[in-house]
């Protein structure tokens, strides 16, 4: 991989398109009373977190769909997009562990966490990038902090 294409963004339609498979995923489990859809969301998200927009069936799916983007156009930072994703793939495996363990109440509430920061990203305000930032923002100020080593 060059570094341009590791600089490059995810083309906003794909970023989108990732909000709204989990949003849509949630509902119709929700709707039809199957955890297992959640199961499928979980392992669909899985290989971005762990390896990236390369490895992440929608960014695939998007791919091929919408196009790699346009010069110029609205991109999502790829670090941004793992955060976010990281933060949904483990309210989805929670969700599982509930669902697993008889607490269907508890996979719900996961699982309709996942739905409602998808939502609200599609609505133009995105929970996960405010936590990213924070974040970022304190692990600046910690590390600013430890004393260095002068020579």
């Amino acid at each position: 991989m060059t570094q341009t294409e590791q600089q490059q963004g995810i083309p906003m339609p794909i970023v989108t398109l990732n909000r709204a498979i989990l949003l849509s995923g949630v509902i119709l489990a929700g709707a039809l009373q199957q955890p297992l859809i959640t199961t499928a969301l979980f392992f669909i998200i899985l290989p971005a977190v762990l390896l990236g927009k390369k490895a992440s069936p929608v960014f695939i799916l998007g791919t091929m769909l919408f196009g790699n983007g346009r010069e110029g156009e609205h991109t999502e930072s790829p670090k941004l997009m793992r955060f976010n994703n990281a933060i949904a793939a483990l309210l989805l495996a929670l969700a599982q562990l509930a669902f697993l363990f008889g607490q269907p109440v508890a996979g719900w509430a996961l699982s309709a966490i996942v739905a409602g920061a998808a939502a609200m990203a599609l609505g133009g305000f995105c929970f996960g990038c405010v936590i990213f930032y924070r974040f970022n923002l304190e692990r600046h100020r910690l590390l600013s902090r430890i004393p260095t080593i002068k020579r």
